[in-house]
């Protein structure tokens, strides 16, 4: 992995940031608008063929300037190898869309759009894939609720499904974290008719 992680570098000077090697698997952290391009070279070369798009997530840093860092996964079935992409974006850069080089990313990129809001540039159907319509927010940043914005609900009065705020009771938002094999140490109610008082 050491060789190939020098080829690409050697290879790809101006579009390499950095590159790692942990747990067998090769990490390429790469400039964001060259994404295309580096993709079409990993996808092309003899020596790396890594010709299938495994798939396309993001991890999100709300403490960064870059918040987000989009990740790629591909496979060479011709070498048995992995790499991870990595590229580093900010809330209101957009990430050249690679569905030119590998149509599977087309709902890669939709999935991390609707989860994450990270905008592609050159997308044919940019679109929500996995929420609502009319869903706000986007589920897999951290600072989204976790109990989200509003709560979908069928109402038998109204014999139809009904949006509400979320509204929580404050006694759900009291969690009991002790293991339920040490036993509680206070008394539960209904308790008080075992010990009689």
């Amino acid at each position: 992995m050491n060789e190939l992680a020098a080829y690409i570098s050697t290879k790809q000077p101006e579009v390499v940031v950095e590159t790692h090697v942990a747990f067998g698997e090769l990490t390429v952290t790469v400039t964001a608008p060259a994404l295309p391009a580096f993709v079409r070279f990993l996808k092309s070369d003899e020596t790396c063929k890594f010709s299938t798009l495994v798939d396309i997530t993001a991890v999100d840093h709300p403490e960064r300037r870059a918040r987000f860092e989009v990740v790629y996964h591909f496979l060479s079935m011709y070498r048995n190898q992995r790499i991870r992409v990595k590229a580093a974006v900010r809330e209101d850069e957009m990430v050249p869309s690679i569905v030119a080089e590998h149509p599977s990313a087309n709902w890669f990129e939709r999935e991390v759009f609707d989860m994450f809001g990270i905008l592609f540039s050159g997308h044919p159907d940019l679109r929500r894939i996995l929420t609502d319509y009319g869903f706000r927010g986007h589920p897999l940043r951290k600072d989204f609720p976790t109990t989200g914005y509003v709560e979908v609900r069928y109402d038998e009065a109204a014999k139809r499904v009904v949006y509400e705020p979320v509204k929580l009771v404050q006694d759900y938002r009291q969690f009991d974290f002790m293991s339920p094999w040490e036993g509680a140490q206070y008394i539960l109610p209904g308790d008080e008719k075992k010990t009689g008082a």
